[in-house]
């Protein structure tokens, strides 16, 4: 018989003979637990209102309020009815109780009415009594026969232990004790079992394995240390900190360069337990502050400002949990962390040039653009003289070109100044409608240029906590983008509703809309959708990311390909007029 064969045989009798004793012993527990409810919601509650009646009783000659409470106590007495011959002593005390009401004074009534009370207390203390007895005697069948179905079970359990076939537990104590001599790098040791069974095909495999750990146990060790040496050296000679610890947070390894920077010496670091060095280091305290939560509310990586080579670094962190399998394992085993410090000072610096480059050349653009501007402003007047079609559609053409330069050059300025952490948020008290006007008024022409019906839905006049300006700048943005990508003699709805204590705003158009894979990407800087053929930066979106996130708001798109899309921000609302406003333009 296989030895697979024989446990399943074994553990399926436990296994059904518990669940028998679990079944009987939850029988008579909920046999038990019936009868002391059975006291608890009766007879106990009885005695709990006669007893309250007795005390009111004795005030009834001086306080009015004692009355009504003995009055309260036997209308739920009534409702408690419960045992033999305790209706007739309710009816009694309520005879009598009424004739006390109207001679409160009348000390014989008052006598009666004490004697009605006992004689139902006596009933009651009678039933739980009885009761009491059913519950002893239903606890007493409970013990003897769990005791005999417990023994049974015993006997079973102990049968089926003393006759388990030898052969499996003598062959895993000596597989155990084998594989203790192996782990101890005795190689030489060899199991030998006679049976045909899985043992027999275990015990070859196991000999095969220790005989190839003998091979190898001389042969690779030292190539493993010279890994190790290749390892060590490998990260002694990179040029951004490294920090090791294990499970137990002891540091195991740093770099030169991350001893450098936190002014420690190796002797003073390696191998101390890092929290306690953070105790007096406070790079070392900003570097593992976030070692110790939990992995769900650790960010990627995060960057730091270190005073090193002589100036203001910067320099990316990233914590990288360390996890292996044991051989033979399917469980990984966390063993430590790697805390890396990435330099990027470099970058740091030529993202700093750019973005000054970017903001001088966007600040200087705009002096000659605004003269162009003037000077076809001068040219369309009339009065400077008359122009031909050809000339109008030359103007016309040369006044879009420098709207598109002056729109872009503003793009450019507001990133710069986001980058720059430049930006400024004017929070106030803002009402909705100014701020949809002025987009709406904003794409009006090109609206009706496409012949495009604008329509808003405000559920109520709301006052919200905003940077009007700025809010007012991505309402326009999200329009003129519902508008370019709308087709012709379509629609576009912008929707302000409150949804709990946030103001959301939405803009939907009628246009293509966005492949899913390109979704998440919308709100990148410089981002546009490949193969779209209208006119744009990819700044637009980007920027007012920033705006609605610098506001404490969230920004984000739904779409459906072929069908449209929805871009929506959220905004707290401070109050609201209860009115409401719908517009089409």
């Amino acid at each position: 018989m296989k030895i697979k064969a024989k446990l399943n045989f074994g553990v399926g009798a436990l296994f059904l003979l518990i669940l028998a004793l679990a079944l009987v012993s939850s029988w008579y527990v909920n046999q038990l637990k019936k009868d002391t409810n059975n006291i608890l919601a009766a007879n106990y509650k009885t005695l709990q209102y006669a007893r309250n009646m007795l005390l009111s009783l004795e005030d009834v000659a001086k306080d009015e309020t004692a009355i009504n409470t003995f009055q309260e106590n036997l209308n739920l007495q009534k409702q408690n009815v419960t045992e033999i011959g305790e209706t007739e002593a309710t009816n009694l005390i309520d005879k009598h109780f009424t004739t006390l009401k109207n001679e409160p004074t009348n000390a014989a009534i008052n006598s009666f009415i004490r004697k009605d009370i006992t004689e139902l207390m006596r009933l009651n203390m009678e039933a739980i009594n009885r009761k009491s007895s059913i519950a002893d005697d239903t606890a007493q069948k409970a013990i003897v026969i769990i005791s005999v179905t417990g023994t049974l079970c015993f006997l079973i359990a102990f049968t089926l232990l003393i006759n388990l076939p030898a052969s499996i537990a003598n062959p895993i104590k000596e597989l155990t004790e084998s594989i203790k001599e192996i782990a101890s790098q005795n190689y030489k040791k060899r199991v030998h079992f006679g049976s045909h069974n899985e043992f027999g095909d275990l015990a070859k495999s196991f000999n095969t394995m220790a005989q190839k750990l003998e091979e190898y146990s001389e042969s690779k060790l030292d190539k493993i240390l010279k890994g190790k040496k290749r390892i060590e050296t490998l990260i002694d000679n990179l040029h951004d900190p490294v920090i090791g610890i294990d499970e137990n947070k002891k540091v195991l390894f740093a770099n030169e360069e991350a001893l450098t920077i936190c002014g420690l010496k190796k002797q003073d670091f390696i191998g101390k337990q890092i929290q306690d060095i953070a105790v007096v280091n406070d790079l070392i305290r900003s570097v593992i502050k976030d070692i110790f939560v939990p992995k769900e509310d650790i960010a990627k990586s995060e960057q730091l400002k270190i005073y090193a080579d002589g100036k203001e670094s910067y320099f990316e962190k990233e914590v990288v949990d360390i996890n292996i399998f044991p051989t033979g394992e399917t469980d990984s085993v966390f063993i430590g962390q790697v805390i890396l410090l990435r330099n990027i000072t470099p970058f740091k610096e030529l993202d700093l040039a750019k973005t000054n480059f970017m903001g001088t050349v966007s600040h200087e653009f705009k002096t000659p653009i605004s003269s162009m501007q003037l000077g076809i402003q001068i040219l369309e007047n009339e009065k400077t003289g008359a122009l031909n079609e050809e000339q109008k559609l030359l103007i016309k053409g040369i006044s879009d070109d420098a709207d598109r330069l002056l729109r872009i050059t503003g793009e450019m300025l507001n990133i710069t100044q986001v980058e720059s952490g430049a930006i400024q948020i004017n929070m106030a008290d803002t009402e909705i409608k100014p701020m949809i006007e002025y987009a709406v008024n904003a794409n009006k022409v090109a609206a009706e240029h496409k012949n495009i019906k604008i329509d808003v839905s405000i559920d109520d006049d709301f006052i919200i906590a905003a940077d009007s300006e700025k809010t007012a700048w991505v309402l326009t943005n999200l329009v003129s983008n519902a508008i370019r990508y709308s087709y012709d003699n379509a629609a576009v709805n912008i929707k302000v509703e409150k949804i709990e204590n946030q103001v959301r705003f939405s803009v939907t158009d009628t246009g293509q809309g966005i492949q899913p894979q390109f979704l998440s990407k919308i709100f990148e800087r410089y981002f546009r959708i490949p193969g779209t053929k209208k006119e744009g930066t990819g700044l637009g979106l980007s920027i007012s990311k920033e705006f609605i996130e610098a506001q404490g708001g969230k920004i984000w798109a739904e779409s459906e390909y072929a069908v449209g899309s929805t871009f929506y921000f959220t905004l707290r609302v401070v109050s609201t007029t209860d009115t409401i406003h719908v517009a089409r333009i």
